[in-house]
C-alpha cells in the first residue's frame, strides 16, 4: 500500500485527488493551513468527507513552515508528493503578491528539499494555465513562458523553474501540470462557475468582465484529480497540460447554460476588463494523451448538470456563502485606493 502527501488537501482540486487515492486503496497524509482567502466552511466541508475514510490522516500544517515539512517527512515514509497547495486568484495577487511568492515558491522549495533530504524520488506539481497568457493558441507545453502578467502567474513560474532544477541536481522525477478553469462540486466560491449559479439563484445581476465572449477550456474536476494521479508516474521532469482539449466556451455561453439549468434569468452587469484577465484559454492535450492515456471524459454540460445539481442539494448552507477572495470584497474602487499599500 503506498502512502502519498498531498498538500492543500482542502482545497477543490486536492480533496477530490485524495478522494481517488483513497478509493484505490492508498493511504493519504493531506495537509492544509486553512486560511481564510475563500470561505472557510467549504474546505471543512470537503475535508470531513475525507476525515471519514479509512486511510485518511489530516494535519493542519503550512508549508511555508519549514520545520514544520521536515517533521512531518521524518515522521512519515511518502511513496510520492502531490503539491497541489497553492494561493490562487489572479486579481488577489496583486493585492498580496508576498503570500503568494511564499506559499507558491517558497513553499515548494520547502518540499524539494525535504524530498532530496528523505529520499522521495516523485512528485506532482500544480501549476496553471495562466503561464500562457499572450501566447499562441492552442497553449502547447512547448511555448515559451517568460512573460508572466500577474504575480500569481510569476509565482507558479518559480515553481516549476526551482523544480526542474532539483530534478536536474538530485535526480527527482516531476511533473508538472497546468490546469485549465477547473470547475464542479464544491469548487471555490471565488471563481466563475459557483458565482454565477449563486447570482442566478438569487436573482442578484452577475459581475461579468468584459463582453462576455472571452472563454476559457473548462474542465471538469474529477478528470483533472485522475490526470492529476496518473501524472505521477517516472517521467525525469515534465510538463502536461490538463484540460478540456476541445472548443472552449465562452462566458456568455456558460451563462445561458446555468440560466437554462436552473430555469432562471440571467442578469449581467458589464464591467471593464482587467489587464491581468487573458482573452482566451484552449488547451493542446495531446502530450497528456500520448504519455499519460489521459483526456476528459465528462463534457463541460455534464459538469454543469451535476455542478448545478449539488448546490441545489446544498441550498441550504450555501446560500450564505462569501463570494469574495483574501477575505474580504473588493471592488474597483479598493484595487484604487490600494496602489500604495506596500
Amino acid at each position: 500500500m503506498a502512502k502519498y502527501l498531498v498538500t492543500g488537501a482542502a482545497g477543490f482540486i486536492a480533496s477530490k485527488t485524495a478522494e481517488l487515492l483513497l478509493d484505490r486503496g492508498d493511504e493519504v497524509v493531506g495537509v492544509d493551513n486553512l486560511n481564510e482567502y475563500y470561505d472557510v466552511r467549504l474546505k471543512s466541508y470537503r475535508l470531513e468527507a475525507l476525515e471519514k475514510r479509512e486511510g485518511m490522516v489530516f494535519e493542519k500544517l503550512d508549508i511555508e513552515e519549514r520545520d514544520s515539512v521536515r517533521d512531518l517527512f521524518r515522521r512519515h515514509d511518502f511513496s510520492g508528493i502531490f503539491n497541489l497547495a497553492a494561493r490562487a486568484g489572479v486579481r488577489y495577487s496583486m493585492e498580496d503578491p508576498e503570500a503568494y511568492m511564499t506559499t507558491n515558491a517558497m513553499g515548494t522549495l520547502n518540499l524539494l528539499n525535504c524530498m532530496k533530504a528523505a529520499g522521495v524520488k516523485k512528485m506532482v506539481l500544480a501549476s496553471t494555465s495562466s503561464l500562457y497568457s499572450g501566447q499562441e493558441i492552442p497553449f502547447k507545453e512547448t511555448l515559451p513562458v517568460n512573460t508572466p502578467i500577474s504575480p500569481y502567474a510569476a509565482s507558479k513560474k518559480a515553481a516549476e523553474v526551482m523544480a526542474y532544477s532539483y530534478h536536474h541536481l538530485y535526480d527527482l522525477n516531476i511533473s508538472v501540470v497546468r490546469y485549465f478553469t477547473v470547475f464542479g462540486p464544491a469548487g471555490r466560491p471565488d471563481m466563475a462557475i459557483f458565482r454565477f449559479i449563486q447570482w442566478i439563484k438569487d436573482g442578484v445581476p452577475i459581475e461579468l468582465f468584459g463582453d462576455g465572449s472571452q472563454s476559457r477550456d473548462f474542465t471538469y474536476v474529477e478528470d483533472i484529480a485522475r490526470g492529476t494521479i496518473v501524472a505521477l508516474e517516472r517521467f525525469g521532469f515534465e510538463i502536461f497540460n490538463l484540460g478540456g482539449g476541445k472548443n472552449p466556451m465562452s462566458m456568455n455561453t456558460i451563462i445561458d447554460c446555468l440560466a437554462q439549468l436552473l430555469g432562471k434569468e440571467a442578469i449581467v452587469e458589464r464591467k471593464s476588463v482587467h489587464r491581468a484577465d487573458i482573452k482566451e484559454t484552449r488547451a493542446d492535450i495531446a502530450k497528456a494523451k500520448r504519455f499519460l492515456k489521459w483526456e476528459p471524459q465528462v463534457s463541460v454540460e455534464e459538469g454543469l448538470e451535476l455542478t448545478v445539481a449539488w448546490h441545489r442539494e446544498n441550498a441550504a448552507w450555501l446560500k450564505d456563502i462569501r463570494l469574495d477572495e483574501g477575505g474580504v470584497q473588493r471592488t474597483e474602487a479598493h484595487w484604487e485606493s490600494d496602489r500604495w499599500k506596500f
